[in-house]
């Protein structure tokens, strides 16, 4: 809103405005600050007001009573605390986002649809309706519908024109002599950490087996994040460090001259999906200050599913799937541990691989304090950042 009150003051108006208002790189700090401070000053408020209305974490102790006794004291905590993400998410992308973009709408229904889901499973649980929120088949559900209309985009013609797309993937410097790719070409392509050129592996009827494995990724990402969010500030520490590295991708991206120095593709536009990061790390680096151990709120499947499904669809709109599972790699490291060890105790007569999975609380069981674990999950965050961040260079 603030932006294009600034570009319609500055074209229509003829009014001096600082260009400096609606450069991506101001935008990204205005909208991380403004998510950032929303969530601290909002935060003792609604807590409260979570207090008030009893939406209390149930700790369940029938199927696991050794996670049970770990986190009796958790009890009551408030949960929800998503809300107040989304919300600084959602109001930053509102004051410093360009509306007109269809990053910025596919990046709105990514948000307001997995957080309808998560918070439709809270509600339940918190209600007392059903303890044991969605079924896994509707959530499930829910997740494809979502992920599906990012797969329409990029590999059905009409959603695209619906969505006003114009020929924004370009090589690099494209503006002095290179051919545009289209929409369908750019989407064609896979690109590899490390590795200096694309592979384009979709062709035809292929592009089927693209669109599943983009509907992969969101629902994964987002059932990941979901796994991760079982101590004090894991996944908020976490999702601010994957959001930052895509943050940056996205922020040279943007640009023709990093783009055509780093030998990567130019997105035209994709300094809102920047933008949009930089919020959700501000959002969560807010939140972290009360979800910090030990936690006054819990962010609740409001926050995770919504957490995780915003970074897969920032993945997929970059063309950055594969750098997901190395700057994400807690995320993924935590989901294949639940994937090891119901596979295991199926196929394996109930052996378990790990004391107890998802990741995180295998260690917290084996004695080690829950703040220690979610430190070193958050260093081992870091360095694969840096990893991923670092793949820009070493290409």
């Amino acid at each position: 809103m603030i932006y294009l009150l600034v570009e319609t003051l500055r074209t229509s108006w003829g009014w001096h405005i600082p260009a400096v208002l609606s450069y991506t790189s101001t935008r990204m700090l205005l909208a991380a600050i403004t998510a950032l401070l929303l969530s601290i000053f909002l935060g003792p408020s609604f807590i409260r007001r979570l207090y008030q209305l009893k939406i209390g974490q149930t700790i369940r102790t029938d199927e696991c009573p050794p996670l049970g006794e770990l986190h009796a004291k958790k009890k009551d905590t408030p949960t929800m605390g998503g809300v107040l993400i989304l919300f600084s998410m959602l109001l930053s992308m509102l004051l410093w986002m360009d509306l007109q973009s269809p990053f910025t709408l596919l990046l709105f229904i990514a948000t307001v649809g997995f957080g309808f889901i998560g918070g439709r499973d809270d509600y339940l649980k918190v209600s007392k309706k059903n303890t044991k929120g969605l079924s896994g088949k509707k959530k499930l559900l829910g997740q494809l519908l979502i992920s599906g209309i990012v797969a329409l985009y990029l590999y059905f013609p009409p959603a695209a024109e619906w969505i006003h797309f114009g020929n924004w993937f370009q090589p690099p410097a494209a503006r002095e002599g290179y051919d545009l790719f289209t929409l369908h070409e750019y989407a064609a392509r896979l690109f590899i950490p490390f590795l200096k050129e694309p592979i384009t592996i979709f062709h035809g009827i292929f592009f089927v087996f693209a669109a599943l494995f983009v509907m992969f990724v969101i629902t994964g990402s987002s059932n990941a994040a979901n796994l991760t969010d079982g101590l004090d500030g894991l996944l908020a520490g976490c999702a601010i460090m994957t959001a930052t590295a895509f943050a940056i991708f996205a922020f040279v991206s943007n640009n023709v001259d990093l783009a055509s120095y780093l030998n990567i593709l130019y997105i035209e536009k994709s300094g809102e999906i920047a933008i949009y990061m930089a919020a959700l790390a501000g959002g969560c680096l807010g939140f972290l200050w009360y979800n910090a151990h030990p936690a006054q709120v819990f962010m609740g499947d409001i926050g995770s599913l919504a957490i995780g499904g915003i970074i897969g669809v920032t993945a997929v709109l970059l063309r950055r799937e594969l750098l997901l599972a190395i700057v994400g790699g807690v995320f993924v490291a935590e989901a294949l541990s639940v994937i090891l060890q119901v596979g295991s105790y199926k196929l394996r007569n109930k052996k378990r691989i790990f004391l107890i999975a998802p990741l995180h609380h295998h260690f917290e069981y084996k004695g080690w304090h829950e703040a220690k674990v979610v430190v070193r999950f958050w260093i081992i965050g870091l360095l694969l950042m840096l990893v991923g961040i670092a793949s820009l260079k070493f290409q």
